[in-house]
């Protein structure tokens, strides 16, 4: 019997021109904490790694070499957060730490801000709500409105979208396509 073996993303890394920029802004505006630097043994790029959680050493690292006018190649990065008000308050951290071209979208299935690091590579902060939407789906998303009205236009947004479920049904439905896989 063929067993199915799905790989979860763990961590990644992230060329960069401004090692000392980038680590400040990643400790500053995400809480992140350094748990190791050095020189790599076999890539040997100076390295910084990052985690804001203590069951893993490390969720990004981040490598000198990437040339000071090269254009990064990261289509984004996703972080989740757990309310509207993390949501808001990773907003503003991001924004006074140099984040840049900040948007929010309500894609249904999650609310999302989307912004670019001082590198310019794009970082997405989401948060999941009850609801599964096909997508892709991006309506504005204005975060100065409340909980309640922000909840009401993702109810209304989803009514209107053909195969929009609830997100426990949703999860039940990929768990036995993949249990079937």
């Amino acid at each position: 019997m063929q067993v199915s073996i799905r790989p979860s993303l763990a961590h990644l890394g992230i060329f960069v021109s401004d090692l000392a920029r980038m680590e400040a802004f990643y400790t500053k505006a995400f809480g992140l904490i350094v748990t190791d630097r050095g020189v790599g043994a076999v890539f040997r790029n100076e390295l910084v790694f990052l985690s804001g959680a203590a069951d893993q050493h490390h969720q990004i690292v981040l490598s000198a070499g990437r040339a000071p006018d090269s254009p990064s190649t990261v289509m984004q990065l996703s972080f989740k957060v757990g309310s509207l008000d993390e949501l808001r308050i990773m907003q503003q951290r991001a924004l006074e730490h140099g984040a840049t071209e900040m948007i929010g979208l309500n894609h249904g299935n999650a609310w999302s801000i989307y912004f670019y690091d001082p590198e310019l590579n794009r970082i997405e902060m989401y948060l999941d709500t009850d609801f599964h939407t096909p997508q892709p789906c991006g309506a504005p998303l204005d975060l100065t409105r409340s909980d309640e009205d922000i909840l009401a236009d993702t109810q209304a947004l989803i009514a209107s979208l053909p195969g929009s479920m609830a997100r426990t049904d949703f999860i039940a439905a990929m768990g036995k396509a993949l249990a079937t896989d």
